[in-house]
């Protein structure tokens, strides 16, 4: 089998972002971004993915077309003596853009097997005047051309993006060369774009080097895989943590308890007051090291993705916690504490935007149940018999939404084109929280068996076994609902969901 190097030539009307993709595709700082006309002077290759058996997929970063109009009539004339001296030696030296232009085409002509052809999705395409100009220059370069839409703004709902493409696609129907038109924006893009990207490609090349080009598909999916797989490791990894966090509660005896409770009840009291001060601090330090555990996570899925920046403090914001209390049942008091009901203390939230801690109004929704009698709160506290020592931690209703984050987190950053620079957050689409929530809403119960193996002796490790292939799948099923037909759910990489023991 001979090795093969299959060139792809990204090119566009200058200024429009064809360096910054080509950071985005590489993962890696390439060429000179500048927010002005003609910042690339010269074609440069870049090796996009290569196979232990020599095959090279290379991209070709070339300068901006410029004058498209003038452009095209220098090419047309270029095969006649006065066209060849005005275009080689006149242009060269009183129009060196110009004559950058001509000669990233030049190398388009002879170098590129697939031309990348970039534009400026943001105005409609009959406004983009360059478009058709630029058109007749492809056609005199005379290879298959692949249109990618950049500068789409944030992503939008899948029906919203395919009205958009749509639209170019008609506005392009007429391009002898087009073979298709996809979007790909250079700021917001998700590795299942750019392997459809790949598939197409693969499509256009003729024997052998389709196969050339499958292999190096195989390849560049593999290393995907990889950062998909590490990625939901950690995810899992740190969902086990904080199923399994607690924080050991001193004890404040029956009337510390019931002193508690009643003021709780009072609408006088101040929410933060109802909560005796270990309770406090216990729950305080649980939150902390949640919070904690978030930005290293996420500093961590950043690293993966060959981005830099840190985790911001706002990782909770949009995360409302409860807190569920673990109460070491007394062996002398059991009798009278035999009628207690089992309960969450649903109400309780970690409000870590404002700093602080609050109790929600109804937090308490009973009362104290026979006060003299049983010596039990309806509802409130979670009392686990036979515990050795009380506790706080995290209830179901917490852990159902940090799964929810997770993936959020994890498609906020998997989108993120390295063009932007440094990782820095931004708010997630509203649809994908839509789709994250009924992806998850219909494995829930699932979930719901994972969070139930807190009990186990080695709780932890158990449950990160059982999450990983749960959020992989649950992950792929959504990038496969955002992106409609890319595949992503024909195979998990961390294996199908077990039902855990």
């Amino acid at each position: 089998m001979t090795p093969r190097t299959i060139a792809l030539s990204l090119v566009s009307h200058t200024n429009v972002g064809k360096t910054t993709l080509a950071r985005t595709l590489l993962g890696r700082d390439v060429g000179t971004v500048r927010d002005e006309a003609h910042v690339t002077e010269a074609a440069e290759p870049f090796v996009l993915v290569e196979t232990p058996e020599g095959d090279r997929l290379t991209l070709w970063d070339t300068p901006g077309f410029g004058d498209s109009a003038r452009l095209a009539r220098r090419l047309a004339m270029s095969a006649d003596p006065v066209g060849w001296f005005l275009s080689q030696v006149w242009d060269r030296f009183r129009d060196r853009p110009f004559w950058s232009s001509q000669q990233a085409v030049r190398n388009v002509r002879d170098s590129a097997d697939i031309v990348l052809y970039l534009v400026n999705a943001s105005e409609p395409p009959a406004e983009a005047g360059y478009v058709t100009t630029e058109i007749r220059v492809l056609d005199w370069i005379g290879k298959p051309v692949v249109v990618l839409l950049n500068q789409l703004g944030p992503p939008r709902a899948a029906s919203e993006e395919a009205a958009q493409v749509q639209a170019w696609r008609s506005h392009l129907a007429g391009a002898h060369q087009v073979r298709a038109v996809l979007p790909l924006d250079a700021f917001a893009r998700c590795w299942v774009q750019e392997a459809t990207l790949l598939r197409t490609i693969e499509t256009l090349l003729p024997e052998p080097q389709r196969s050339a080009c499958a292999r190096l598909i195989d390849e560049w999916l593999r290393r995907r895989h990889a950062t998909f797989e590490a990625s939901i490791a950690v995810l899992a990894e740190r969902l086990a943590r904080a199923a399994t966090d607690r924080e050991p509660l001193a004890e404040a005896g029956v009337l510390g308890r019931l002193r508690e409770a009643g003021g709780m009840l009072r609408p006088d009291t101040d929410d933060d007051s109802a909560a005796a001060p270990g309770r406090r601090q216990a729950m305080r330090r649980l939150a902390e090291r949640l919070d904690a555990d978030v930005r290293a996570g996420t500093a961590r899925l950043i690293a993966l993705h060959g981005l830099e920046g840190h985790a911001s403090g706002e990782v909770l914001a949009r995360l409302a916690e409860h807190y569920a209390v673990s109460e070491r049942l007394d062996e002398g008091k059991a009798a009278m504490w035999g009628g207690v009901v089992t309960g969450a203390l649903t109400g309780l939230k970690a409000d870590l935007a404002t700093g602080g801690l609050t109790f929600g109004a109804g937090l308490l929704a009973g009362g104290i149940v026979g006060a003299l009698g049983a010596f039990g709160l309806a509802r409130g506290y979670n009392i686990v018999r036979g515990a050795q020592t009380s506790s706080v931690a995290w209830t179901d209703a917490v852990l159902d939404e940090l799964a929810v984050t997770a993936l959020l987190g994890y498609l906020a950053v998997a989108h993120y084109g390295r063009g932007r620079g440094n990782w820095t957050p931004s708010e997630h689409p509203p649809h994908w929280r839509d789709v994250v929530i009924d992806v998850f809403e219909r494995r829930r119960a699932h979930f719901a068996r994972i969070w139930a193996l807190r009990g186990d002796t080695d709780a932890q490790a158990s449950m990160k076994k059982a999450l990983r292939p749960a959020l992989a799948e649950a992950a792929l099923e959504v990038l496969e609902r955002l992106y409609p037909g890319s595949g992503t759910s024909a195979r998990a990489p961390s294996g199908p969901i077990d039902s855990p023991s």
